[in-house]
């Protein structure tokens, strides 16, 4: 693996000015939004809380150059935390204004304290995103591999993947055929292998592999594809077509899973092209 750098001057601001827009937004939330306990609400405060501690921990280790010492990958574990922040903010953006600000009828100062939220979820999600910017690998640089276009496609198939798991299990929508249930097994074999590659990326252990691990994330990406590729086909067949349901009309919920499938496999389309690229040139 590359060695650790120091983080720049603008790199260092980006990450506070997150640090900061994360600590208001759930702070704020959590002390005159008067959110309901459960449901949306807990998520949005677990995506901000989240970001807030694992940025702050990338402060301290950098600012104590404590890099060495880290029981992970210095050149991926950060970029994979800005990925995932940037990810769960934007998330959290979208989400919080839908559940607790639409149609509200709450007193004004009840009001105000939601959109603060909203508005410092919005910056967070911009400031972790320029964090992205700035580290991610430039052509021909020599960085880590959660660093480049395929380890930052992982981060984010692997939270596609939660989203789908999310609707699909409130209610359950898959149980009903082995079809459906086929859709569901693509979801978590995918999902694994793939956190597992981001695990072992930050751990360091993709030498313990008993292939080359560029030869690993092709193959592994072509099957991807395919599994992928039938799951696009099958899941909106068996949830909207009558004959197979009998019910003339889809919930919001099987529409944005379908959407959301068909959303992953152009990732990993787009993850085994770079994979595909990385053996050839390589070899």
């Amino acid at each position: 693996m590359p060695p650790a750098t120091c983080p720049t001057p603008q790199l260092l601001w980006v990450r506070i000015a997150a640090l900061l827009f994360t600590c208001v937004a759930f702070s704020v939330a959590a002390h005159g939004a008067y959110l309901p306990h459960g449901g949306m609400a807990d998520w949005c405060i677990f995506c901000w809380a989240f970001s807030f501690a694992c940025t702050l921990l990338v402060l301290l280790v950098e600012q104590f150059s404590l890099q060495a010492q880290a029981l992970v990958s210095w050149s991926n574990f950060p970029i994979t935390v800005a990925c995932y922040a940037a990810l769960l903010c934007l998330s959290a953006s979208v989400i919080f204004p839908v559940f607790y600000l639409k149609d509200m009828l709450f007193y004004n100062s009840i009001r105000d304290y939601r959109i603060t939220s909203t508005v410092f979820s919005c910056l967070a999600a911009v400031a972790y995103m320029a964090e992205l910017t700035l580290t991610k690998a430039r052509p021909g640089e020599i960085s880590g591999y959660m660093a480049t276009a395929p380890g930052l496609l992982k981060v984010c198939q692997t939270f596609v993947a939660c989203i789908i798991f999310i609707l699909v299990s409130n209610p359950v929508s898959y149980d009903s055929n082995p079809a459906l249930q086929w859709c569901m097994a693509v979801y978590c074999i995918c999902f694994i292998i793939s956190m597992a590659i981001v695990v072992m990326c930050v751990g360091e252990c993709t030498g313990r592999l008993p292939v080359p691990f560029s030869k690993f994330l092709s193959a592994y990406g072509l099957l991807a594809v395919l599994m992928y590729f039938t799951a696009t086909i099958i899941w909106p067949i068996f949830q909207f077509d009558r004959r197979y349901q009998g019910r003339g009309h889809a919930s919001s919920k099987q529409i944005a899973v379908a959407v959301l499938t068909a959303l992953n496999f152009l990732l990993y389309l787009a993850d085994l092209a770079y994979s595909a690229r990385l053996v050839f040139v390589s070899g």
